[in-house]
């Protein structure tokens, strides 16, 4: 992974132990860049001061101290005189509660001990990678939809709202990077295309484009899916099988529903994550890991991890870059754009050609609150299609098909589908019940046919307050 660039970016290297200055000053001259070395924090603040460095790789501990205040006190310094400095913090694996609080503090990364040349050098590259993206866009500049097609391939991504002109504009800037991003959104905002599109717009574009629903792997599937096992590794193992890492290889594995992972699978995945690497199920040896990681969800993770059902290291880990796809009724001016690309793919589904939309039929979808977003879009016009079988569709058409799912809706008394998940589901009905037996626990489990620890371990879940 050795740098072509002409220009040199140069880090500063801050630790108390000679042989590791020595050992990472080789690795990053091997990589290409230069390097710099404090072994105090008082001469790392006076180096910031009078050098223009791109980077800085430090430790957490100075002295016989190993509670990490030094280092927490150091990148603080560090911070409030370069705020755009992106610093990476060198810890301890046991450590990695100090490497939570340096990030908070505005540390860009941490690697733990023992690190890898790989880690140590990706890590590198994402992070000044990371700091050319971030300064690449000057501040009041106009995004236009012309001007981002003319450099980046969004073809499958309509739309020219100026919130989701943002949203393409920061995936198109980090795209080339190997930073891993976590989009949010609500279930139907077209997570999954805003991850295709990042991949695409990588230096991984001709790797695997490897998609995983975590939602849809049981908890005791989750390494085995994940990666991989032996043949003999248990009962039903009759073959070796690749997991999910190593299809990815060289490519982008697409984490969907990551607030889905119950807690033994995130400390697994945080695994991977920081060491790079992982063990196929019922093999002792080790495999590095080449991927770039997309991870999404529609659900709250600060108030997961605030409840305690999801580990805030693993968090951090996966959203150095955090995407947020506004939800359709606040971009409505796309919908006829939308539903002309919708109209387009469906000419070519059912061969019918001469499909359109009348303008008052457009502007009512516009009204529309759309709870199901992108997806309901889609489906409506769909149904309203094959209907009403007119070529030109009306108002009247969409009203009647609105009034067919309203209809099986008190018929079978479930939301309307793409509205909801399983899970949003079961959280409403959690605090309906809640509601309905005024905290009540016992009734509410009862009601609910769950058992009070299971429901408890619910509550973690979903966030929810007793």
């Amino acid at each position: 992974m050795k740098r072509t660039s002409g220009t040199q970016e140069t880090i500063l290297i801050v630790d108390d132990d000679a042989s590791v200055i020595t050992s990472l000053s080789l690795l990053l001259k091997q990589a290409g860049y230069r390097s710099q070395s404090a072994t105090t924090p008082e001469q790392a603040l006076s180096l910031i001061e009078s050098e223009p460095f791109a980077l800085v790789l430090q430790d957490m501990n100075f002295s016989r101290q190993t509670t990490g205040e030094e280092g927490i006190e150091l990148l603080k310094q560090i911070k409030a005189r370069r705020p755009d400095l992106p610093v990476a913090l060198i810890t301890a694996w046991g450590s990695i509660s100090l490497a939570v609080q340096g990030v908070r503090a505005g540390a860009s990364d941490f690697i733990t001990k023992p690190w890898s040349h790989q880690q140590i050098i990706q890590t590198v590259n994402t992070a000044l990678g990371l700091a050319a993206a971030t300064s690449s866009r000057l501040p009041g500049q106009t995004i236009t939809r012309e001007g981002l097609d003319a450099h980046y391939d969004f073809k499958d991504l309509v739309g020219s709202d100026p919130k989701f002109l943002r949203v393409l504009e920061l995936i198109g800037r980090v795209a080339p990077t190997d930073a891993s991003v976590l989009i949010t959104g609500e279930s139907g905002t077209g997570k999954e295309l805003i991850a295709s599109a990042i991949h695409h717009n990588s230096h991984r574009r001709d790797k695997p484009f490897v998609k995983v629903n975590l939602g849809g792997i049981p908890a005791q599937l989750f390494e085995s899916e994940m990666f991989g096992h032996v043949k003999g590794a248990f009962t039903d193992a009759r073959a070796d099988r690749k997991g999910r890492f190593e299809m990815a290889s060289g490519g982008t594995i697409f984490l969907d529903e990551i607030g889905d992972l119950d807690a033994g699978a995130q400390v697994k995945l945080l695994r991977v994550l920081q060491d790079r690497t992982y063990e196929v199920l019922g093999s002792s040896v080790t495999r590095a890991v080449d991927v770039r990681v997309i991870s999404a969800t529609n659900r709250n993770l600060t108030e997961m991890v605030a409840a305690g059902a999801f580990r805030e290291d693993l968090l951090y880990r996966l959203n150095l870059i955090a995407v947020h796809l506004p939800p359709l009724r606040e971009r409505s001016t796309d919908i006829p754009l939308i539903a002309g690309h919708f109209l387009e793919s469906l000419t070519k589904v059912y061969r019918r050609a001469g499909l359109s939309i009348k303008d008052e039929a457009l502007r009512w979808l516009r009204n529309q609150q759309w709870p199901g977003n992108i997806r309901q879009l889609r489906h409506t016009i769909e149904r309203a299609l094959l209907v009403s079988g007119k070529d030109a569709l009306e108002v009247e058409d969409f009203e009647l098909t609105f009034e067919m799912d309203s209809r099986e809706e008190r018929k079978d008394a479930l939301p309307q589908v793409g509205s909801m998940t399983i899970d949003d589901m079961e959280r409403a009905m959690i605090v309906k019940a809640m509601k309905y037996h005024d905290g009540n626990i016992s009734k509410v489990a009862e009601a609910l046919g769950l058992s009070r620890a299971a429901l408890y371990r619910r509550f973690e879940k979903y966030g929810i307050k007793t």
